[in-house]
């Protein structure tokens, strides 16, 4: 499962290809398009900090731009716009010298459950999301929230699979430390 794929209408393409050839009017249209996705995964990324976000959000852009006429239509435009914006936050975790990564015990890891959320806790959670270190963080966002496997989180960050995991682990047990025993919707 790759990951999710980006909301994308019939002049996408068209967008991209006028964009391509130095139309900026269409890459306007293009960030309209996917500027709330793009900055969210940022945004979980660099630990709920807006400003970190913003920064990130309009440096994957002015990329997106420069590299935008070797786009290869191999992928949807907003497919590939996401990884170029998830490989900006995680060269800009591994810049800000990331916590070296612990190892945890191999324990089976429990499957994530879906529990509704009211404003408060949402927001508690994501602070308590923002104080995890980085590495940790990363993993917790792309596996839990993002979605990726396992897999593509170690081949991204450069870690083994059962570090990402190890990562994980981690991750919530930080995660129920800083919200309590009672922490509603964290895995176990």
């Amino acid at each position: 499962m790759s990951p999710v794929a980006a909301n994308t209408g019939a002049n996408d393409t068209d967008d991209v290809r006028a964009a391509a050839a130095g139309d900026r009017h269409a890459f306007e249209r293009l960030y309209r398009l996917h500027v709330a996705r793009v900055h969210g995964a940022v945004y979980r990324l660099a630990g709920y900090d807006r400003a970190r976000a913003e920064d990130l959000t309009q440096e994957a852009f002015i990329r997106a731009w420069q590299k935008l006429p070797g786009f290869r239509h191999q992928s949807a435009f907003g497919t590939w716009l996401y990884r170029l914006a998830v490989n900006l936050a995680l060269m800009d975790i591994r810049a800000r010298g990331a916590d070296p990564v612990s190892m945890v015990d191999d324990e089976r890891l429990p499957d994530t459950g879906q529990t509704p959320f009211c404003a408060a806790e949402r927001e508690e959670l994501e602070r308590a999301i923002g104080r995890l270190p980085p590495r940790a963080r990363a993993v917790l966002v792309l596996h839990d929230i993002e979605g990726w496997r396992h897999e593509q989180i170690g081949s991204e960050m450069g870690m083994a699979t059962g570090t990402s995991k190890a990562q994980l682990h981690r991750a919530r047990g930080l995660l129920r430390k800083i919200l309590g025993p009672a922490a509603p919707g964290v895995p176990a």
